[in-house]
């Protein structure tokens, strides 16, 4: 159990059975009266956020989460499908809950799973991922009216701005976090 004085931006507990998270943290202690903590909580279940403020002695349950590697293995239109390392089970997960993370999604690409009471409820990505070029128009030399990048489909349907001289059918570093070009794979 934790106590209001552990309250701090990053921790994880559980109100009325979500699990949430202390987005932003502010500890107020008026001239006289009880010491107040107001709190910016995110629910890690649906993503909706609200301020809320404690006073001094509240308790909270701690958050029941696990990550685990899993590996992604396919979307069957409906929920991306993936695969626990350690004991081979499989999870489904929504895509709502995915959200753009898809455009970053390749076959057997082993990411970490947040699980709540044994439930997926968020996904995290490697930092980098690889992936090939399908479609980018040729650049023409001399053409600055385009800038110095131009757009290319990769083959997860993710549109991103590459170097005039990356070309189609090139394998390609993309950031996950920011979702920019990085490198070419040689």
């Amino acid at each position: 159990m934790y106590e209001c004085g552990d309250l701090k931006k990053g921790l994880k507990i559980v109100i009325d059975g979500d699990p949430y998270i202390v987005t932003q943290f502010d500890f107020v202690k008026p001239g006289k009266g009880q010491a107040l903590y107001k709190c910016r909580l995110k629910n890690m279940m649906t993503g909706s956020q609200f301020d809320r403020t404690y006073r001094s002695g509240e308790k909270f349950q701690q958050a029941d989460l696990e990550e685990v590697q899993m590996e992604y293995l396919y979307f069957d239109g409906e929920n991306y499908h993936f695969m626990n390392n350690s004991d081979y089970s499989q999870e489904a997960i929504s895509a709502e809950q995915i959200g753009d993370s898809k455009y970053f999604l390749k076959d057997n690409t082993v990411c970490n799973v947040l699980l709540y009471d044994r439930k997926p409820i968020e996904v995290t990505l490697p930092n980098f991922v690889e992936l090939k070029i399908i479609k980018a128009d040729p650049w023409v030399k001399g053409d600055t009216a385009s800038g110095d990048s131009k757009p290319a489909t990769l083959e997860t349907g993710y549109l991103v701005q590459v170097p005039p001289f990356v070309e189609e059918g090139e394998q390609i570093k993309i950031d996950t976090r920011t979702g920019q070009y990085v490198e070419r794979v040689k």
